[in-house]
């Protein structure tokens, strides 16, 4: 298989427990990823992976495909790990459980940027920022590319800095990856790094030790559930989103 995709959904959280399973116009936040995310072009398979029990049961009610996972690993992307071991494929997508906004195009648009370019092991989305009140928002990351494409940082910090001029384009991170196979594992070989202990942002753990990720923009948004009131920020423009299809 050239793809596939694997949505890490865990029951615990700090701010919303069980929010993947928080009911959002109807359905369950990780069965709206799950729909959208399988209708992307470019994956072979799509996969669930979760280590808890009421996550892999509201899979199978749905009709999706879950895979239990070990209950000891510390982070998504580990969980990815022991999921995609046994697997003959090319190509990773870690799609966020939580973000039921997440657009197809958005992993097409990350597999395809890889397939053309061997050169790139990881990528990313990122997008134009149009609410100024976002680049002061600790909880949307922001980005710095480089003429090449790939990026130079991620912070929560306001970045660039305006001091000389005014910068003409903020852009902020979305949360979705895609990586080879093999700089999968290479990357959660990696010892947790200073900056990611820092800002709380793995993929600095990438850039700190030397390796490049490859930011694609995209026009789509997405917004991660971390509360309640996200679930209604979601709400609004899911509705919006079908309106515009009208």
């Amino acid at each position: 298989m050239e793809a596939i995709g694997i949505i890490p959904a865990r029951y615990g959280s700090t701010r919303f427990e069980g929010k993947v399973l928080a009911d959002l116009m109807g359905k369950p936040v990780i069965q709206h990823v799950y729909e959208m995310a399988k209708k992307a072009k470019t994956l072979d398979d799509l996969i669930i992976a979760t280590d808890d029990e009421r996550i892999y049961k509201c899979v199978e009610g749905f009709g999706g495909k879950a895979v239990l996972t070990s209950i000891d690993q510390p982070t998504g992307t580990d969980r990815l790990t022991e999921v995609v071991n046994p697997i003959d494929v090319k190509i990773i997508v870690n799609v966020q459980g939580d973000e039921p906004l997440v657009h197809y195009t958005m992993i097409d648009e990350l597999v395809r940027t890889m397939l053309e370019d061997d050169s790139i092991n990881m990528a990313t989305a990122i997008k134009r920022v149009e609410d100024k009140d976002e680049i002061m928002d600790p909880n949307i990351v922001k980005a710095v590319i480089d003429k090449q494409g790939f990026a130079l940082y991620f912070s929560r910090s306001p970045i660039p800095f305006e001091r000389g001029a005014q910068s003409k384009n903020f852009y902020k991170h979305l949360g979705i990856y895609a990586y080879t196979k093999d700089f999968l594992f290479t990357f959660t070989n990696l010892p947790k790094s200073d900056l990611e202990g820092i800002e709380c942002l793995e993929q600095l753990r990438a850039l700190e030790n030397g390796y490049k990720i490859k930011a694609v923009e995209t026009r789509y948004n997405t917004i991660g559930i971390d509360t309640p009131e996200d679930l209604e920020k979601a709400r609004e423009l899911l509705l919006k989103r079908e309106e515009a299809k009208k």
